[in-house]
């Protein structure tokens, strides 16, 4: 049918299905600020104004729109001018990935319409239809607040935020004093490099690419939690008009891999084929079809005729390991390392230790014991996995993917598809969140195979549910800790065991599993220390990378365990940690001991903030005149919880930057390193900036693809300001010199006297010239070549980021209701970048972790299916449900990072879910050793020690 709609001031004239949702309809318009994240309406990233109201287009169907006037994204910007919403999103790093921005920027659009002044609960109940994992909310609820004042001709006096603290002299331990450089680019916040697209709703992701002849796919999925494909007829399916291809296991080469993107040689077990005769969990795939629409697609996918043979399934890890248990890999293609042992059900098996730990609790006054168990959670990007795959003009197969390695995709598909890996190009553009689940190659080498058999444009995008069910999640974890301690409170023995269930494969079982041990153990200082962990298999879906990878489980444990130590010694908490936590000259044995999937390095402490970052903490806490009186049916505590994380993976990760100087003065940076929201594109063109003395803006970032960039390993482990930026300075120096060397000639003068500075290079006689007369004398008059470079970063050095977590928390005692009120977190990040993008990636952090520790879980039924596969039943926060939030940053200088960097991206994950369970225990009394922290739990946790005192 035809129908009209006014959108954006113009009047459009559209054919629609019936069944075609507005979404769909604004999509093939070319309005592409419209975001695809959910069917369903829960995560907004569609919003649209509809006559002056807000509506999620997912579930909104055109035909209810005919004659309606439609505002999206596009339609803000005149006259190449931002509008208010769109220009503060962008000064003030509102957008991280910005697949959400455009929803929230309408959403907030439409409140301001009607209400020009809100408040900022009022800004946060219209921005909580939609929902962002990258940010707190705090800097998009600045921006709305920021916007309205604009629009009203008013000024805006912004809440003041914490300025950074220098680890000084006067923080025992804290390592190098911060020395006071004359930065002209680092340390600032500068806008983001890439926020106008995202403001604006400009193509920008994987999706936002329109191919002539373009074949949609879908997948068939397992409804099974074990069973053998007996027999899989796809001869109706492959006779449906549009169908153009049916693929089982039956039509490809049994090759067998790993979905976990890491580096050479693999350390996960290579357990994984595209499609097997055999299925492992419920949303294990079976069959893909392409076809001309989607609607086509899912008919072939009902025409596929499947016999199985069920098999029994195990989904406990202690069950799984028992003799007799069902053998989930038995096939013999398999292979793994690190105690891998298929035929008992074991993905991964480590054992370090550090002294005696026997000894050591020989000689300890007090042992504490107890078990702690951590849930599984997945990643929720807005973003679902997309690929969309097509040959080139060279017949090379081109892979459009929305992924955090593109370099590991190209290696680990190319024998999957029979390829070499110089025959397949990977495109990064931009993600729509990641967070570790974009690690994994889950969707490009179906997306491959079916564009080689079509020689058609093919592209595969997963849906809300499969993207719960089909991909990869946090390892599941209990966790077994035994401390001793001396009567003074010094740490004797320190023992960590660990039973993870890493699902039906091992993608990242190994890796993820050491680092629970080398990140949380290794915080405190004891000379007896021993780590075990043994990785289940099960018949539920997969865990892989999750940011923090592996921290978040061991600190809910380690710290939470410790609180039990320190009560038993009745010491404040705050300060049995400060006795024993690591200090600069400390060095952390169990990074050496357990390394990730291969040998370790010595990990020395040469900076640490944990000191001021306490006591930035406790000031802003109140942890020192925190008094909550008893017997009130809701009963506030504080919790504190430390964190350790790493710096990349020393020896192993490795980037590489190319930089060339155009006519203009100005750079092109090529860098493989991949920006998730995260702005590394930005902190990599300061990091130039700073060397050749210009601007952020006169660099120009292009990232991410395997033919034009340089390799990098990807974004993962925290590595890419310091490992990538390390080679961008490499390369600038580099490009600065040649630069010299043309300026010497043309003022005739050394070019060691020479210095860059604001766009000039300066001689010491105050005599200059500028970068473009630099650059047309190199390429246009006088021995003429291209100035340029390429660059490289590997270290065996991984300096740690630490942070301290305050939580003041309410309990309902009636009823179990936990209502964080209050998270402080502080985090020694080293040098930093560029603040407001440090202090978002913390906000965004807090926000994940909080999730992690009071409300996200992953439920199954008996028979293995997910029962909450949407945003409905799993939930993540909301902008509205956020507790108050501060985010401070505590600055010491490590000599190996450029300019002194760490990491802040992880650490933000670690230290929440402790810090609230130990509130709870200070406000009432009870202990939680199980996450997440619902008001079920809490409850039955109180009935059960109101029982214990009766008793």
């Amino acid at each position: 049918m035809r129908i009209e709609l006014t959108i954006n001031g113009r009047r459009h004239r559209l054919e629609a299905a019936p069944s075609d949702t507005l979404l769909a309809v604004l999509r093939r318009e070319g309005f592409h600020g419209v975001k695809h994240g959910c069917d369903t309406g829960e995560c907004g990233a569609c919003t649209v104004i509809v006559n002056g109201r807000a509506v999620t287009s997912c579930n909104f169907l055109a035909v209810q729109a005919a004659g309606a006037v439609v505002e999206t994204i596009e339609g803000l910007q005149q006259s190449g001018v931002l509008h208010p919403l769109q220009e503060r999103f962008a000064q003030t790093a509102a957008t991280q990935c910005g697949f959400c921005t455009p929803g929230m920027i309408m959403a907030a659009k439409a409140l301001l319409d009607e209400n020009p002044a809100p408040t900022d609960a009022e800004v946060r109940r219209a921005l909580s239809s939609t929902i962002c994992r990258c940010t707190g909310y705090k800097q998009p609820v600045d921006a709305v607040l920021q916007a309205a004042a604009d629009l009203r001709g008013e000024p805006f006096v912004p809440e003041e935020t914490p300025a950074a603290t220098p680890a000084g002299p006067e923080a025992p331990g804290a390592g190098p004093v911060l020395t006071k450089t004359q930065l002209k680019v680092v340390g600032k916040s500068v806008r983001k490099v890439d926020n106008n697209k995202l403001v604006t709703g400009r193509p920008a992701f994987t999706d936002d690419i329109e191919l002539r002849g373009l074949l949609h796919a879908r997948l068939l999925m397992s409804p099974h939690a074990h069973a053998r494909i007996r027999r899989i007829d796809a001869t109706k399916a492959r006779l449906l008009p549009g169908v153009h291809a049916v693929l089982t296991h039956e039509d490809l080469p049994r090759v067998t891999y790993t979905t976990a993107g890491q580096s050479y040689p693999e350390p996960s077990p290579l357990d994984t084929r595209s499609l097997d005769n055999k299925v492992r969990f419920v949303g294990d795939r079976v069959a893909a079809v392409a076809a001309e629409t989607p609607e086509i697609a899912e008919e072939a996918l009902r025409l596929i005729e499947v016999e199985y043979d069920v098999l029994p399934a195990v989904f406990d890890p202690a069950e799984a390991l028992r003799p007799g248990a069902p053998i989930i890999h038995d096939e013999p293609d398999c292979s793994g390392i690190g105690g891998y042992d298929a035929s008992r059900n074991i993905a991964a098996e480590i054992h370090a230790q550090v002294g005696n730990v026997e000894k050591g609790f020989e000689h300890a006054d007090i042992v504490i014991e107890r078990t702690y168990k951590v849930p599984q959670v997945q990643q929720t990007p807005i973003e679902t996995h997309i690929c969309i795959a097509r040959l080139d003009e060279n017949n090379r197969l081109e892979l459009r993917t929305s992924t955090q390695v593109p370099f590991h995709v190209r290696r680990i598909i190319a024998p999957v598809l029979g390829l070499r890996p110089s025959q397949i190009r990977v495109i990064k553009p931009r993600i729509g969140g990641g967070f570790g689940v974009k690690q994994e190659i889950i969707v490009e080498d179906i997306a491959g195979h079916l564009t080689l058999r079509t020689g058609r444009p093919v592209k595969l995008e997963l849906s809300r549910e499969e993207e719960f069910m089909a991909t990869r999640s946090r390892h599941p974890q209990v966790l077994r800790m035994r401390t001793g301690v001396t009567e003074d409170g010094t740490m004797v023995a320190h023992e960590m065991v660990v039973l993870a269930n890493t699902g039906a494969y091992g993608s990242h079982a190994l890796t993820v599993q050491s680092n629970t041990g080398s990140k949380a153990m290794a915080l405190y200082r004891c000379p007896n220390m021993k780590f075990e962990c043994r990785v289940a298999y099960t018949n539920l879906p997969p865990a892989g990378a999750f940011r923090g990878y592996g921290g978040p489980q061991g600190f809910f444990a380690v710290e939470s365990h410790l609180d039990e130590v320190a009560n038993a010694l009745r010491m404040d908490p705050l300060e049995f940690r400060l006795k024993n936590c690591l200090r600069a000259g400390d060095v952390n044995p169990l990074a050496e001991a357990l390394g990730e999937g291969r040998e370790g390095f010595e990990q020395r402490i040469v900076s640490c903030g944990l000191p001021a970052s306490a006591e930035f903490g406790r000031q802003s806490i109140g942890w020192d005149d925190f008094r909550m009186p008893s017997g009130l049916q809701k009963r506030r505590g504080v919790g504190v919880a430390f964190a350790m994380h790493g710096t990349a993976i020393p020896g192993l990760d490795m980037g590489a930057a190319s930089l060339k100087m155009n006519d203009d003065g100005t750079f092109n940076l090529l860098v493989g390193a991949t920006d998730l929201g995260t702005g590394s594109d930005t902190v990599l063109a300061q990091l130039a900036a700073e060397v050749l003395g210009v601007q952020a803006e006169e660099i120009i970032v292009y990232s991410s693809d395997t033919d034009m960039t340089p390799f990098d390993t990807g974004a993962y482990a925290s590595s890419t300001t310091y490992i990538s930026g390390g080679a961008v300075v490499r390369v600038a120096e580099d490009v600065a010199a040649q630069i010299q060397v043309v300026a010497g000639a043309m003022l005739d003068v050394s070019p060691d006297d020479l210095e860059l500075r604001d766009g000039k290079v300066f001689a010491t006689d105050g005599r200059s010239v500028t970068l473009e007369e630099v650059a047309l004398r190199s390429l246009h008059q006088a021995n003429q070549h291209q100035i340029g470079a390429i660059a490289s970063k590997m270290s065996y050095d991984c300096p740690p980021p630490f942070a301290v977590t305050f939580a003041d928390t309410e309990v309902d005692v009636e009823t179990g209701e936990v209502q964080v009120k209050k998270l402080v977190m502080s985090v020694d990040a080293g040098r930093i970048v560029n603040p407001i993008l440090a202090l978002g990636q913390i906000e965004g952090g807090m926000a994940q972790a909080l999730g992690y520790a009071v409300a996200e879980e992953m439920v199954y039924d008996e028979a293995g299916r997910m029962v909450n596969p949407n945003f409905r039943d799993y939930r993540v926060f909301l902008a509205d449900e956020m507790p108050a939030i501060v985010a401070h940053l505590v600055e010491t200088e490590d000599p190996f990072g450029p300019y002194g960097v760490k990491a802040v991206a992880e650490i933000p994950m670690d230290g929440v879910a402790p810090a609230v369970a130990n509130a709870i225990f200070a406000a009432t009394g009870v202990r939680m050793t199980e996450i997440p922290l619902t008001p079920e739990r809490v409850w039955k946790a109180l009935q059960e020690s109101r029982r214990a005192k009766k008793e």
